[in-house]
């Protein structure tokens, strides 16, 4: 996909703060909120010209709202995409996005490393539409040609993958499945989740992915203060993901579309900040005797380092280690005591913010899942998954220090 080519040669940085709104736009510095839930129509012949299709008109904020309008053109700047829709969460963007063109009997095709709200969903929720998701080995893409069917409307996939930060060939992905178009004969929608990269790290798009996913709750909002999700992509299947969200109803509250847009002007300070405090943090960690491994893409002993090099822009804010088990603790409790006992990082179930967040994959994002899944997915119970920050490094790695040194 092309970025729009009065966009092209603009830094992320200078997209995010600036948006569509380049010389010689004329108007407020700052977006106004327009905190409504309906429009005044100046008469009668724009209810006529609503009806007959005129999208410019304003009626109602589930169907468009100007605040949340210049943040989706802002996002879909940022990214390089033909257009992008705005959610009240990143499970909404992922739900809406899916159903906008996948209908009952036909299939999805997934890698099997996905955040667990979405696993669950395809698991629990999908199935009960009679849409059934059937999962590829990352390891062996070339089975996507036999896989894939003239039933699948979608290929699915995150890399990295929370929380284990494995790495998926996006290339290797996206050739395999046009490979099985040409046998199928149908157009398959390959989305990707890019919130643990997010765009200033990976760019999908330059890698012929359809569709991004992200959870604007997590790096684009970066404060821990909104809930918010985004869908980019081309303009025709935009489209039928607004249509989806005016009927499924997620679409974003006004305030927190404004809180984003704020947020956006700092993004590619915040994220190159955290990508660095990420690196020097998961060295110091891999030096500790008590931890057993630690998973992040920039370091050589990462399985997948040399792809992470060649697909990614930068290797990120996340870091995830495994504590080696005590004689008088339990993988899951020394991960538990190492939580605890932090007193600069925080203990919350969440990532991409300007503060250090930890959580415990099995009681948090892959709660709710057998220990066959969990085995397939790779996680394990003495894990612990690191949202790195913008804190001062040293004291993040004295912070660790001290409390795995508890265990």
């Amino acid at each position: 996909m092309k970025k729009p080519s009065r966009y092209a040669k603009l830094s992320i940085a200078t997209r995010a703060v600036h948006g569509n709104k380049l010389y010689p736009y004329k108007g407020p510095v700052s977006l106004p909120i327009y905190q409504t839930s309906t429009y005044r129509f100046e008469s009668s012949d724009d209810a006529i010209r609503y009806a007959k299709g005129d999208e410019s008109v304003l009626v109602y904020t589930r169907y468009h709202n100007p605040t949340v309008n210049e943040v989706e053109e802002r996002l879909a700047v940022m990214e390089g995409a033909e257009g992008a829709v705005l959610f009240a969460s990143g499970m909404a963007a992922i739900s809406t996005a899916i159903l906008a063109v996948t209908k009952s009997g036909e299939e999805i095709v997934s890698t099997p490393g996905l955040y667990g709200g979405s696993y669950r969903f395809f698991r629990d929720e999908l199935p009960k539409l009679n849409i059934h998701v059937k999962y590829v080995d990352p390891e062996k893409l070339d089975s996507l040609v036999k896989l894939i069917t003239p039933k699948t409307s979608i290929m699915y996939f995150e890399t990295p993958t929370n929380p284990t930060l494995n790495i998926v060939d996006i290339a290797k992905l996206v050739h395999y499945t046009r490979q099985a178009e040409k046998k199928t004969g149908r157009k398959i929608t390959i989305m990707i989740d890019n919130t643990f990269a997010s765009i200033l790290n990976q760019d999908p798009f330059a890698f012929g992915v359809d569709v991004i996913l992200e959870s604007a709750t997590k790096y684009l909002g970066g404060h821990s203060d909104i809930m918010s999700g985004a869908v980019m992509g081309k303009k025709d299947f935009i489209k039928k993901v607004k249509t989806g969200m005016k009927y499924y109803g997620g679409c974003a509250d006004p305030m927190a579309a404004y809180l984003l847009y704020r947020s956006l002007k700092t993004f590619e300070l915040r994220v190159h900040r955290q990508t660095d405090n990420a690196m020097t943090l998961a060295k110091a960690l891999e030096k500790n005797k008590h931890v057993n491994r630690v998973l992040y893409p920039g370091l050589p002993s990462h399985p997948k380092h040399q792809l992470a090099k060649k697909q990614m822009l930068g290797f990120g804010g996340m870091v995830t280690i495994e504590v080696k088990p005590s004689k008088k603790l339990l993988p899951v409790e020394a991960a538990a005591k190492v939580c605890d006992n932090l007193r600069v990082a925080v203990n919350a179930m969440s990532l991409g913010g300007a503060e250090t967040l930890v959580s415990i994959p099995v009681y948090s994002s892959h709660v709710f899942m057998s220990d066959a899944e969990l085995k397939k997915q790779g996680v394990t119970p003495g894990m612990i998954r690191i949202s790195v920050g913008v804190e001062g490094i040293d004291d993040l790695i004295a912070d660790f220090e001290q409390a795995l040194a508890l265990i």
